[in-house]
């Protein structure tokens, strides 16, 4: 009985590189990776987080994730100049 069975799978290549840089930093390989998820979702009997949707679609996840970052924020100096540029 052979001791490792062979699993192909289909990937973008951005995604294939920054998965292989992640877990380069954690010391693991994509396949030793791909191992832990398998094992841990055996372990739990399902998969090892919880699956739910955005709540956000993309331009706005960039919006807060740039608003975090302080990106290309726009300053008001009262709340009347706000308003103003509201209104424009």
């Amino acid at each position: 009985m052979a001791r490792t069975a062979v699993l192909n799978i289909r990937m973008a290549p951005e995604t294939k590189l920054e998965a292989e840089q992640l877990f380069s930093s954690f010391g693991l390989t994509i396949t030793d990776a791909v191992n832990v998820f398998l094992h841990q979702s055996l372990m739990e009997r399902g998969f090892p987080f919880q699956l739910k949707q955005p709540r956000y679609n993309a331009e706005t996840e960039r919006a807060i994730a740039d608003a975090k970052n302080r990106v290309d924020l726009y300053k008001c100096d009262s709340i009347e100049e706000f308003f103003m540029e509201l209104e424009e």
